[in-house]
């Protein structure tokens, strides 16, 4: 099968689950998740109407975030957490002076 991808514009890997997700312009100004190293085509997420400038991933890896030429900002909710790889990492973070975990100040909600 081939695929017509035009203007790539950012890509971001998923560590978690092996995929690359590509941000797209023209043609339809789509985020398009593949599968590595088959490069298959997982799924298209549309919804921007001007092509996507760039792409940042949470870190936990759940989600995307997408800012595009419409002047719009998008949250996809990609992969699911792994709860415990989160609670894992979780625990590892640094502590402040007074003893709380920083975690509360970059959580993404």
């Amino acid at each position: 099968m081939l695929y017509v991808v035009l203007q790539v514009c950012a890509i971001l890997w998923s560590q978690y689950y092996r995929e690359l997700i590509s941000g797209h312009g023209y043609s339809q100004n789509q985020l398009t998740i593949w599968k590595y190293p088959s490069m298959t085509r997982i799924a298209d997420l549309k919804g921007h109407t001007a092509r996507i400038l760039a792409l940042a991933m949470s870190p936990d890896g759940s989600t995307v975030a997408s800012v595009a030429g419409d002047e719009t900002l998008r949250f996809w909710k990609c992969f699911e957490v792994d709860k415990t790889r989160k609670t894992s990492v979780s625990k590892a973070k640094p502590k402040d002076s007074s003893g709380q975990q920083l975690d509360t100040l970059t959580r993404l909600r």
